[in-house]
């Protein structure tokens, strides 16, 4: 813990670099004239992905540094923490980044709530690859619809109940239509080869999360959103939903802070996550 702080601290010192934004194929052109960088834009915090990839040849290091999740059932009550959960972003083209997933620390504690056995495990967590490419973004300051696609695969390097126990694999459709300066609308639907409960093969799985993203001010954003998944896991299939609201602050232009406080609406969802992270671009 004391070195993921550390980490965020010489994040939050660093020097922020300028920005720049537009179409991939003005991208593209402006890349060999401008050194300039585009708008950090994070997968943090929030149920949605941004159609958004990092310039080429840069690198975008995001960090959760902290996250609680609690589900409570009639017979037990599961609480996981995790920390350290870092994404590595790197554009490689104008249009295209590749990312590397991983979470440094995972604690999974469950408690018989008839007979008050707890039973904890702790490790580090599965390792995520994945390639997102750009398939269209506005202008600068212009509004617009950005579409781009971010297959997936899940590595199981985790230990169990802190790791799924096996492969996994997705693909995410992160779109969103920019109305003004102040409200973007977010649309993220999701397909997934998803690990089976028992840690043993896969199932489908598919959802998406939508929306509204709202500029409080230049450097301050404010998101509500709404997530449903239908998961056919062969022990129990189930339907979840969740509604999260998200908050981040940009104090310079290539760093971000943000906190997100997310809850299950019915029974099959874990009834309460919070989380706070950083994010940097270099």
């Amino acid at each position: 813990m004391k070195t993921i702080i550390a980490g965020a601290l010489l994040l939050s010192a660093a020097p922020a670099a300028a920005q720049d934004t537009g179409t991939p194929d003005e991208v593209a052109q402006d890349s060999t004239r401008h050194p300039t960088l585009r708008d950090l834009c994070s997968d943090r915090p929030g149920l949605n992905t941004p159609a958004c990839t990092v310039d080429p040849g840069r690198l975008q290091v995001e960090v959760g540094l902290a996250n609680w999740t609690l589900d409570k059932q009639p017979d037990q009550r599961h609480d996981t923490i995790e920390a350290g959960q870092i994404q590595l972003r790197y554009g490689v083209t104008p249009t295209t980044e590749v990312r590397l997933g991983w979470t440094a620390y995972g604690r999974a504690r469950t408690r018989d709530i008839t007979t008050g056995a707890v039973d904890s495990v702790q490790g580090v967590g599965d390792v995520t690859l994945g390639l997102k490419q750009n398939l269209r973004h506005p202008a600068e300051g212009k509004t617009g619809l950005a579409v781009a696609v971010l297959p997936f695969v899940t590595l199981p390097t985790g230990r169990t109940d802190v790791g799924a126990g096996d492969w996994g694999a997705g693909l995410i459709v992160p779109t969103s239509y920019k109305i003004d300066d102040t409200v973007s609308l977010e649309f993220s639907p999701e397909i997934d080869a998803a690990v089976n409960e028992s840690g043993d093969g896969r199932h489908l799985s598919y959802g998406a999360a939508m929306g509204v993203q709202v500029h409080l001010s230049k450097a301050t954003r404010l998101t509500p959103e709404l997530q449903f998944v239908r998961d056919n896991d062969p022990e129990h299939h189930a339907t979840m939903s969740r509604a999260s609201l998200s908050f981040d602050v940009q104090p310079a232009k290539m760093l971000q802070f943000d906190v997100q406080a997310v809850a299950g609406l019915n029974r099959d969802t874990p009834d309460v996550e919070l989380s706070f992270g950083v994010s940097r671009k270099f």
